[in-house]
């Protein structure tokens, strides 16, 4: 079990998929994956051989990380991480969002789950390059993760990337992937206190993304309660509310978008 979450650790190894072209082959690696430490600002906690093995596993995937932000300084791509629970809505709003940018920006999607290919598939029929990471029975992507994805998907330079982590509000906090900003979305359906009980996701994002707002009308969810609860721990954080079905919203989206150069 992982120390840090609490979830199982992973046995199966991780699968990197490209989905540009119908035939393409898996591409898969064992990969063992001992979990880290929670960041630095968090007491870590059992006993100092578990912890350090822990500090080694996370400066590994920091220096990783700092490869691939060279690598990808170097062509002018530009990567976001989005992490979210799951249901939040990432997926839809990738879809629309890659939809949309059509011909302004060249954009490339990174997508991680621990099993299948379905959101890789939903992303590939809008004709946007893809790659699919299944981590197994892992929480979170990392930077090792990022390369071997990186390397099968070859974005073009001066390209957007948007990356999908697994869906979880604690571990992808953790591991850098050598990314440009990170974001973190919430939908309206999930409590509003959600920034109190998740503090280090909503304290590493640049941006937060209140999506489904077209479900407020009939849902608990204070919008400005929760955009204070996410200052609390991140007093500069850029907060918007959208929606990935209506549209509302999203120009504001794509204004940031534009912005990480």
């Amino acid at each position: 079990m992982c120390g840090t979450c609490g979830c199982a650790e992973e046995s199966g190894g991780t699968r990197v998929v490209m989905l540009r072209e119908e035939d393409a082959p898996d591409h898969g690696h064992p990969h063992p994956h001992p979990h880290p430490r929670p960041h630095e600002r968090l007491q870590p906690g059992g006993a100092g051989e578990t912890v350090t093995i822990e500090q080694k596993v996370l400066a590994r995937n920091d220096l990783l990380a700092e490869r691939n932000r060279t690598w990808m300084t170097d062509r002018g791509v530009v990567a976001v991480n989005m992490m979210s629970s799951p249901g939040a809505g990432k997926t839809t709003l990738l879809e629309r969002t890659v939809t949309d940018l059509g011909g302004r920006r060249a954009v490339a999607v990174i997508e991680g789950d621990q099993e299948t290919r379905l959101d890789a598939d939903r992303i590939r029929r809008t004709g946007c390059a893809v790659v699919q990471v299944n981590t197994g029975a892992g929480c979170h992507l990392d930077a090792e993760m990022m390369r071997d994805a990186l390397t099968a998907l070859s974005p073009a330079e001066g390209s957007l990337l948007m990356v999908e982590n697994v869906g979880n509000l604690v571990c992808p906090a953790l591991f850098d992937l050598g990314e440009r900003s990170k974001v973190v979305i919430i939908s309206v359906t999930e409590g509003t206190d959600k920034p109190l009980k998740y503090p280090y996701m909503f304290a590493a994002a640049d941006l937060i993304l209140i999506n489904k707002s077209d479900l407020l009308p009939h849902v608990d969810f204070d919008v400005e309660q929760c955009a204070h609860h996410a200052r609390s721990v991140n007093p500069d954080v850029r907060v918007l509310t959208v929606s990935a079905t209506t549209g509302e919203g999203l120009a504001h989206w794509y204004d940031w978008l534009a912005e990480q150069r």
